[in-house]
């Protein structure tokens, strides 16, 4: 084998030994294609989903990211089921900075809410592309997945795609999460009140880092690893997993 192979996979293995971490997206660049898989009992997938998404839009070099140069808006894809079991984006309870922008999009079928997503991805004058989809339906399969992770990465638009209720099949998607609620912190003023979000998440498979559990929170608008986070280890992804309840 030529010495240049062994370089690559060297080069390969030690940029896939990366961990991920919040704000990466400044240093390595957008992932764009991810999935986030949740059970619509506990309603943590699209706030996963759009934290992860403003946190990397949030972290993009000043030039692209600013607020005076980026005004694009962001698209809201939900199948009728999925808004039957997690109901719609609440505008109000949004970031200020999105609120405005939401392009929402209820499709009837699996197969209108993929075509709406990939239509959405070819839109430059989009952030990016939120989708909630409940299941495996046959119309997402891997040749569909693929379609999606293609036109993310020719056009630039990043996906962020809920998985309601599904268990895990083959995928293209550079990022592919499982998240569950974890406790709040207890509020600092209003012991009454409910505290930030926090999630539990595995990240099983990743195209350029190792898989990993932690446990992640909001705070101020960022998302942040917490002190008791779960330690990340390369067997995260190969523990077998029962799949999530159906509602």
């Amino acid at each position: 084998m030529p010495s240049t192979a062994f370089e690559d996979v060297a080069a390969l293995s030690a940029q896939r030994s990366i961990r991920w971490c919040p704000g990466l997206a400044a240093r390595q660049g957008l992932a764009l294609h991810n999935e986030v898989f949740a059970s619509s009992r506990e309603g943590v997938g699209a706030g996963f989903a759009l934290s992860l998404a403003l946190d990397d839009w949030r972290s993009l070099p000043r030039a692209e990211a600013c607020e005076v140069h980026d005004r694009r808006s962001v698209l809201w894809v939900q199948t009728r089921e999925a808004v039957r079991r997690v109901g719609r984006p609440y505008r109000a309870g949004l970031p200020e900075d999105v609120q405005a922008r939401i392009v929402h999009v209820w499709a009837e079928k699996a197969e209108d809410a993929l075509f709406a997503i990939e239509e959405g991805l070819r839109c430059h004058e989009l952030a990016f592309v939120i989708g909630e989809i409940v299941g495996n339906p046959t119309a997402l399969d891997f040749t569909a997945s693929r379609r999606l992770t293609l036109t993310s990465e020719k056009h630039g638009v990043p996906l962020f795609l809920v998985r309601l209720d599904a268990v895990r099949d083959l995928s293209s998607a550079r990022m592919r999460w499982e998240v569950s609620s974890a406790p709040s912190p207890a509020p600092r003023w209003n012991g009454q009140a409910p505290g930030a979000p926090r999630w539990r998440a595995e990240l099983f498979r990743a195209r350029m880092h190792a898989p990993g559990e932690w446990v992640l929170g909001e705070e101020q608008g960022r998302v942040q690893r917490k002190a008791d986070e779960v330690g990340a280890d390369w067997t995260a992804g190969l523990r077998l997993r029962h799949p999530p309840l159906r509602a």
